[in-house]
């Protein structure tokens, strides 16, 4: 399977962030944190992460996603992970 470029990787996920948070406003940048969305809790983050698994058709670990330090991060693991 192809490797999905980073501009679709974005594209892409700014959808599920948008749908996740229901704000089509979102613009993810690759410094954005929980902190940069006021609805962004625990809860929110595991409806983010099954999200993200669905759409890029990837299952991640506990490890991986506890190693996130930002959106940058999560893009790069998309990028190694998801294929078309």
């Amino acid at each position: 399977m192809a490797k999905i470029e980073k501009d679709e990787i974005v594209r892409r996920l700014t959808s599920v962030f948008r749908d996740v948070f229901d704000d089509e406003t979102i613009q993810l940048s690759e410094e954005m944190t929980a902190k940069d969305i006021d609805t962004w809790d625990s809860l929110m983050h595991i409806t983010l992460v099954v999200s993200v698994e669905k759409e890029f058709g990837v299952k991640l670990n506990a490890g991986e996603i506890g190693k996130l330090k930002n959106v940058g991060e999560m893009l790069s693991l998309l990028a190694e992970r998801a294929s078309l």
